[in-house]
């Protein structure tokens, strides 16, 4: 078993930055890190939705688990995922970042087909032959189009899979995960931080935010709350992560617009995303300046 594992606390499913030619923007990736270093964030979790993994080639996919590792410098846990609709897809890029130095790769089951549980049993065995690193699942059922049971995240947990990123956005399913799941050491990541509160209280390690990209501290004061069981100040706090998340509609797009207005320059999304007009770009500086979370 790998030692010092703790993928938990904040882990920020990063953002990739683009130039305007469409090429990975390596000098507003490491200035994005840094800025997550410098605001105490637990982990880094790299090619997710909001990483825009799933629209990259392999290359770039590569070139950003690279960038992160390198940039990190272990001084916080980076998380790749590799999930694809290929095995050998995913295998390859698990592979690469094993290579590189990530401290563990998560991956969806193969995405577009339905396939059964069997078959998705067989792929995360098949992946947790390939590496020497912790192994997470990535339960997004919206995406992917079907859902992890919680009957098969057990069989998965007994097979190695070290824990699992939910982002179904759904409690019950949740509560039914954390009681089904049999291993005592698996780790709950809960994907989204409009859950993150009832999460943690139900066994969650850590919470997996977009909201971070753009505003780290209040997820770590956050979870700070909730670790140190001040808990009607942390059900408060949860109550202005989601009042602040329906601010950041569309959630990716308008990190871009707001990590500029807090002087990171992270360019633009991956081609085909659309960016913020100018009016929203300033009805969203009118709002954040409401909530007092920039200066005009």
């Amino acid at each position: 078993m790998w030692v010092n594992m703790r993928f938990e606390g904040i882990i920020t499913p990063l953002i990739t930055p683009f130039t305007d030619d469409g090429k990975v923007f390596e000098k507003g990736l490491r200035e994005l890190i840094s800025f997550q270093m410098e605001k105490n964030i637990n982990g880094l979790f790299m090619c997710g939705t909001y990483g825009s993994g799933p629209a990259m080639t392999i290359e770039e996919r590569k070139s950003v688990a690279e960038i992160a590792v390198d940039q990190a410098r272990g001084k916080m846990d980076v998380i790749i995922n590799v999930g694809s609709s290929s095995m050998e897809t995913t295998i390859e890029l698990a592979k690469h970042a094993e290579k590189v130095g990530a401290d563990a790769v998560a991956s969806t089951p193969p995405f577009y087909y339905a396939y059964d549980s069997e078959s998705v049993l067989s792929f995360y065995k098949q992946l947790l032959k390939e590496v020497n690193i912790p192994v997470f699942a990535y339960n997004y059922p919206e995406r992917v189009g079907y859902t992890i049971s919680s009957q098969l995240l057990n069989m998965l947990a007994e097979e190695g899979v070290v824990g699992v990123k939910d982002s179904s956005f759904n409690m019950i399913k949740f509560y039914e995960d954390v009681l089904t799941v049999e291993k005592k050491d698996f780790i709950f990541l809960i994907g989204t931080e409009e859950l993150m509160f009832p999460a943690m209280m139900a066994g969650a390690k850590g919470c997996v935010p977009g909201i971070a990209n753009v505003y780290p501290e209040i997820m770590t004061e956050f979870y700070r709350l909730i670790k140190e069981e001040k808990f009607k100040e942390a059900a408060t706090k949860q109550m202005e992560v989601i009042r602040l998340i329906k601010t950041l509609n569309p959630t990716m797009t308008a990190c871009y617009e707001i990590l500029k207005l807090r002087g990171v320059n992270v360019g633009r999304p991956k081609k085909l995303f659309k960016g913020l007009t100018e009016v929203e770009v300033n009805k969203l500086r009118d709002r954040l300046v409401q909530l007092h979370l920039i200066s005009r």
